[in-house]
């Protein structure tokens, strides 16, 4: 199964837990079979390896996801990096090419695209499977999944099937109803349009080369920031004259909010929470490492990190974007390749942060032009790189480069340490990146 995994979107709805470098999808809330938390990438990847351990795996998503992604999935997962956002067709267009360029797909082979976020089971991965290998025999350029309706929702674009059979043509789409529509809808067979699409790799990439002038998978990425915004709705399946669709009627769910969020965790608390006896359906995420105390609530949701804190009605959670958009909020903690970092106080002229390394990770060999930097090791062991220079360090050391100076350390063990920034310019951008042989 060659299945590309849609992963875009701001952290908005989800504040203060996401953010436009921290989408919803790597946020750790479930539990795995060995009781460690997981996010939705996370689950969604297993998922699909317990499926089909063959499958190929290729993420179409932003340059700022990135490192999140090798963080939580690893090195061997493809990444197709869009190089700034242009919609679902430049995106899935851009990731068609790098399949073929880049992976060696061939042109008859089927591709499923799919959010990289929903909330489902394993029957869903097994659907997906028969949907990319509907979609390679079929007359039909286009496969898509439509969601059998667990109720009348004004949230979903519709797909009208012409009949009740589990694999039917499409006779028409319809965009997002009013409640008494969308029942109408349902009654005549109607199902949600989760975004899943099936189709030969070829179609696809001639349909790309119809609306953009482009050569190969490097031209165009080169020149991706030139596309129109566009879906992939708008610009292919609208056009299309004969669709198939396959009905799926396991669980599926879009853990788009804080409420619907809620509902599909595992346990009330991830984090330190304690909760009287009066409380009743009140979940708690605490990233703090402070305790929570709640008492006597009903239907709330407490969500506590380094950016901001959130105590909200359940429903009333849906309503949170305007809000965050008031705020003039830092990324206060982020995941990267090599491991994490969290800021812990911010000053005029200094900034302190902890930093988390995995085993055999590093950082790049970079300088800064306007900070000094203090590295003091608090766990585990590893080497740095200052200069050129290589020495080992443990627990107690402490590291000085000033501002140019070129460095980075290597994690020989997982390794903690507290860095401290200082200069009257401090800045994400204030970095230069230098090759090194690690």
């Amino acid at each position: 199964m060659n299945l590309v995994l849609l992963s875009g979107g701001s952290g908005q709805r989800l504040w203060p837990l996401s953010n436009d470098i921290r989408s919803k999808q790597f946020i750790k809330i479930f539990h795995n079979e060995k009781g460690e938390l997981e996010s939705m990438v996370q689950r969604v990847y297993r998922q699909i390896k317990t499926v089909d351990t063959d499958a190929t795996v290729t993420i179409a998503t932003s340059k700022s996801q990135v490192s999140a992604i090798h963080n939580q999935l690893g090195e061997d997962v493809g990444i197709s990096v869009e190089p700034c956002r242009r919609d679902t067709f430049p995106a899935i267009a851009l990731a068609a090419a790098y399949l073929k360029d880049v992976q060696g797909v061939g042109e008859e082979e089927a591709v499923v695209v799919c959010p990289v976020d929903p909330y489902v089971e394993n029957d869903y991965f097994e659907a997906l499977k028969a949907l990319g290998d509907r979609a390679a025999v079929s007359s039909a350029n286009l496969v898509l999944m439509g969601i059998e309706p667990t109720y009348p929702s004004e949230k979903y674009g519709y797909i009208i099937p012409t009949s009740k059979d589990n694999l039917s043509k499409v006779s028409m789409f319809k965009e997002k109803p009013t409640q008494d529509v969308a029942a109408q809808y349902i009654a005549q067979g109607a199902l949600w349009n989760g975004g899943v699409f099936a189709f030969k790799l070829g179609y696809v990439l001639k349909r790309a080369h119809e609306l953009i002038d482009f050569v190969d998978y490097n031209d165009l990425f080169d020149k991706y920031d030139t596309l129109n915004k566009i879906s992939f709705d708008y610009a292919v399946v609208e056009h299309e004259p004969e669709i198939e669709v396959m009905r799926f009627a396991g669980t599926w769910k879009d853990l788009g909010t804080w409420n619907t969020l809620t509902e599909a965790m595992d346990s009330h608390a991830v984090g330190e929470a304690l909760f009287n006896q009066t409380c009743d359906n009140v979940h708690v995420v605490n990233e703090l490492g402070v305790p929570i105390l709640c008492m006597g609530l009903k239907d709330v949701v407490v969500s506590a990190s380094p950016e901001g804190i959130l105590v909200s009605d359940k429903e009333e959670s849906s309503y949170i974007k305007p809000f965050v958009n008031t705020l003039d909020t830092k990324v206060m903690f982020a995941e990267k390749s090599w491991g994490s970092f969290r800021i812990l106080d911010i000053e005029d002229e200094s900034q302190t942060l902890k930093v988390t390394l995995m085993p055999g990770h590093h950082m790049n060999y970079h300088s800064h032009q306007h900070r000094d930097e203090v590295w003091t090791i608090i766990s585990g062991e590893g080497r740095t790189v200052v200069d050129g220079m290589e020495q080992k360090v443990t627990v107690g050391d402490v590291i000085t480069m000033a501002a140019g100076c070129r460095h980075t350390i290597i994690a020989d063990t997982e390794l903690q340490l507290i860095e401290v920034q200082l200069g009257k310019e401090i800045s994400v951008d204030d970095k230069q990146k230098y090759d090194y042989e690690f």
